[in-house]
C-alpha cells in the first residue's frame, strides 16, 4: 500500500511483487471473514489457513512502506537535496495519507449510515497508522541527514533499528501497566489501540507496535541502498534472509526463556519477540520474492501480483466496499467455502482489471501531456 510515496523513482519489481503478495493475502482474509457462514468457518481448515495468511498484510505494508520511504529519501540525497527540503517532502507526503486514512473512515461512516456507529470515524485503522509512521520517519531521517549522503544513510540506518527496538520493547507496558488513561480514548487509541473498550484491541493498528515494522523497514532499505548492497547485491538478500532466520530462531529462544521482562506477557500481541517474529518472517519473504524476481517467472511476461503491487493503496480501497461494505458481492455471513472462494476469485480479477485501468489511465495522461 505505500506505493503512494514512490511515484518518481524506479520501481523495483520485488517491492511491487511484495505489494501484490499483501493485496492477495488481504483479499483471502476479507472474503472468507466476511461471506463464510459460521458453520462453514468450524467445519473448514480453510477458515484457520486464512486468518495465519491474515497476520501478513499488514506488516508487509508497512515494512515496505519504510523501504519505499529509504529508496527515495536515498535518491533526493543523492541528488544533494538539503534535509529540511527533503524533510518537508516526505512528512508531507505523510500527512496526505493520514489524510487519506481520515477520508477513508468518513467514506466507511457514509456508506454504513444508519448502522455505522459514529465512533468507527476515529477508528485507528492500517492507513492512519501507515501516514503517521511516514511523518515519524521523515522526522528521523531529517535528524540524521546532516552531511554527505554516504554518512547520513548509516546513521538513519542505524536509528532506524534502534526505533523499531524502542517501539517493540515500550509497547507492552503502554497497553497493560502503564496505560496512557489520562488522554482521550481516541488520542490514546493511536497509542494503544484502546478504541472505545476497556482493553488495547490487537485488531487495531497503534503506533506501538506497529511502527516498527516501518522503521525497520526503514533500516532495510537503507542497507539495500547502501554501496556493498548495489555491488552484490544478490550477497545483501541472502544475508537479509539469513537475518530473518536468525530473528525467528532468537524471537522462539527468548519467548521459551524464563525470564521476562514485564509483568503481563502477552506473545500474540504486543510482546517484543512477536514483533521480532514477524520482521524475521518479513526478511525471509524479501529474500525469496528478490529471488524470485530475478531468477525465477516473476516478470516473465504479464505478472498480476506485480501489477496489483503498482496500485495497491487503490484496490485496499475499493475492494473493502464489495466485501466488508454495502456492495458486497455476495451475501455477508451466508456462504459455503466454495462460493466464497469463487467470489475471491472474481474480487481478484476485478481488482487486476481495475489495478490495470489505473495504469493505462496514467500513462495516457503522460502521453497527452506531451
Amino acid at each position: 500500500m505505500a506505493d503512494q510515496i514512490q511515484p518518481a523513482a524506479r520501481r523495483l519489481a520485488y517491492i511491487d511483487w511484495m505489494r501484490g503478495l499483501a493485496c492477495v493475502l488481504m483479499f483471502q482474509t476479507h472474503c472468507y471473514d466476511s461471506w463464510m457462514s459460521p458453520e462453514a468457518k468450524k467445519s473448514s481448515s480453510l477458515t484457520g489457513w486464512s486468518k495465519l495468511g491474515g497476520t501478513l498484510p499488514a506488516p508487509l505494508f508497512i515494512f515496505l512502506a519504510g523501504v519505499s520511504f529509504a529508496l527515495v529519501t536515498e535518491k533526493l540525497r543523492e541528488k544533494g537535496i538539503e534535509r529540511n527540503a527533503i524533510a518537508k517532502q516526505t512528512i508531507l507526503r505523510g500527512a496526505e495519507v493520514f489524510g487519506m486514512g481520515l477520508l477513508f473512515r468518513v467514506q466507511e461512516f457514509a456508506l454504513g449510515y444508519p448502522w455505522s456507529p459514529w465512533t468507527d470515524l476515529l477508528r485507528v485503522d492500517v492507513l492512519n497508522i501507515l501516514g503517521l509512521s511516514m511523518m515519524l520517519m521523515g522526522v528521523l531521517c531529517w535528524v540524521t541527514g546532516d552531511g554527505d549522503a554516504a554518512a547520513a544513510r548509516m546513521r538513519t540506518l542505524v536509528a532506524g533499528i534502534l526505533a523499531a527496538a524502542a517501539v517493540a520493547m515500550v509497547t507492552p507496558p503502554l497497553w497493560t501497566t502503564h496505560r496512557p488513561k489520562f488522554l482521550p480514548w481516541p488520542i490514546e487509541s493511536y497509542i494503544n489501540g484502546v478504541h472505545i473498550f476497556d482493553q488495547p484491541q490487537p485488531w487495531l493498528f497503534p503506533l506501538f507496535p506497529w511502527s516498527a515494522f516501518a522503521f525497520a523497514g526503514l533500516a532495510v532499505g537503507f542497507f539495500l541502498f547502501s554501496d556493498f548492497a548495489k555491488r552484490k547485491e544478490a550477497l545483501a538478500f541472502a544475508a537479509l534472509g539469513g537475518a530473518g532466520i536468525l530473528a525467528c530462531a532468537l524471537s522462539v529462544f527468548f519467548d521459551s526463556s524464563s525470564i521476562h521482562l514485564y509483568a503481563v506477557y502477552d506473545y500474540w500481541h504486543s510482546n517484543p519477540d512477536f514483533v521480532l517474529m514477524r520482521c524475521g518472517i518479513l526478511l525471509i519473504i524479501l529474500f525469496l520474492v528478490y529471488a524470485w524476481c530475478r531468477w525465477g517467472f516473476a516478470q516473465k511476461g504479464f505478472s498480476p501480483i506485480i501489477q496489483l503491487g503498482k496500485t495497491s493503496l487503490l484496490v485496499y480501497w475499493v475492494h473493502i466496499e464489495f466485501v466488508y461494505g454495502r456492495f458486497s458481492i455476495l451475501p455477508k455471513g451466508q456462504c459455503s467455502a466454495l462460493k466464497a472462494t469463487a467470489g475471491l476469485i472474481t474480487i481478484f480479477l476485478a481488482m487486476v482489471m481495475l489495478s490495470l485501468l489505473r495504469t493505462n489511465w496514467k500513462k495516457w495522461k503522460v502521453r497527452a501531456s506531451q
